[in-house]
């Protein structure tokens, strides 16, 4: 969705257009968006198969392929499903590939798709961004819903990351019940309502968004300046996607760990690895480091009244049928895999919830 809004200003100045193709966006609309000639398409892997396998998309035609966070993509089991949409485009094109990581899977996309590839490396592994503090709070389990809410009702725009859709929900309805205006971004709300709830956060009406890791890479707001592990992350590549969010362009972060005593360990093995210095700080609610470090604060203890934001994805037909129509592509056609979506392969009939996680599918 995002690289699809970036992408609009730079068509309009060439002359170009885009469409793009996502899970939990309705299917008709996007059917009659390719009906007409597309030169640049936005895809999630598992949308575009289905409309594949439906035959309302063909890709021998598309010339320049560009799979964007390709490590994700494969953490969470689309690797045959990109795997089979790069094997239906021109072998002989101009293939571009993004990803944290060049190991495993990853690699055996390069040496069967990419031809004399030329690598180009912008970070390595490691936290590296100079204007970014890393700070561990060390709470008392029974404090933690104070804190975490002292420190959502702060001045400026703040992300908290936690494990699970259903915990997302939970600590975002706490907050708007203290009065912090909030909302929850996860693989589990359809498209339309993921969209509205960022451009809520992007407009200044949230300044606060409880997310998930699934969610997390997909989220590029400016002026995001904390960064709060709830829940905290166990894999160091995670820490730093999360912590990615902020000290953007330039900008300064502060990223922020909540634990307890019992953990200190393991958290202090995890920024190691990730290749931080965090400052650990044993805190309780309403401690001075608080608010001179980080701004928290008291909620105005007025409950918050989130808008509405309605799912109005289009159902499916009875047996997993969809409406019919067909795309032809002209030009110098391509395709870029952005963030996924869908479920790899055909998919029939309602969908069922899942947990969040990186191995998960999300629709």
């Amino acid at each position: 969705m995002q690289i699809n809004d970036t992408l609009r200003p730079l068509n309009q100045s060439l002359g170009l257009d885009s469409r793009l193709i996502a899970g939990g966006m309705p299917y008709g609309q996007q059917i009659q968006a390719l009906r007409k000639a597309v030169p640049i398409l936005v895809a999630t892997p598992g949308r575009l198969m289905d409309l594949i396998k439906q035959r309302e998309v063909r890709l021998s035609d598309v010339e320049i392929v560009i799979l964007d966070e390709a490590d994700q993509m494969v953490d969470m089991g689309f690797l045959p499903v990109v795997k089979e949409i790069l094997d239906q485009t021109k072998p002989n094109g101009q293939r571009l590939l993004f990803s944290a990581t060049l190991d495993g899977p990853v690699e055996q996309l390069v040496r069967k798709y990419l031809r004399n590839p030329v690598v180009h490396s912008v970070d390595s592994d490691k936290a590296s961004v100079d204007t970014m503090d890393h700070h561990v709070l060390v709470i008392d389990p029974l404090d933690k819903d104070k804190i975490t809410t002292q420190l959502a009702a702060r001045d400026g725009r703040t992300i908290l990351f936690v494990r699970t859709q259903h915990g997302a929900d939970k600590l975002a309805k706490k907050l708007a019940d203290r009065g912090v205006p909030v909302g929850s971004l996860h693989g589990g709300k359809s498209q339309a309502v993921r969209t509205r709830t960022l451009a809520a956060f992007k407009s200044g009406e949230t300044n606060a968004l409880v997310a998930t890791d699934v969610a997390a890479r997909g989220i590029h707001v400016d002026g995001i300046s904390l960064v709060v592990h709830v829940d905290a992350p166990t894999d160091p590549k995670d820490y730093l996607h999360r912590a990615g969010r902020t000290a953007r362009a330039g900008e300064s972060g502060t990223v922020v760990t909540l634990t307890t005593s019992n953990q200190q360990k393991t958290i202090r093995g995890l920024t190691t690895r990730a290749g931080v210095n965090a400052a650990f700080v044993r805190v309780k609610p309403h401690a001075p480091e608080l608010n001179s470090l980080f701004g928290a604060q008291e909620p105005s203890g007025t409950p918050w009244v989130a808008p509405v934001f309605a799912d109005k994805s289009e159902g499916r037909r009875s047996g997993g049928a969809r409406p019919a129509g067909r795309s032809n592509s002209s030009g110098r056609p391509g395709a870029s895999g952005g963030r996924p979506g869908g479920r790899p392969g055909q998919s029939s009939g309602k969908s069922r919830p899942r947990p969040e996680s990186r191995r998960q599918r999300p629709r």
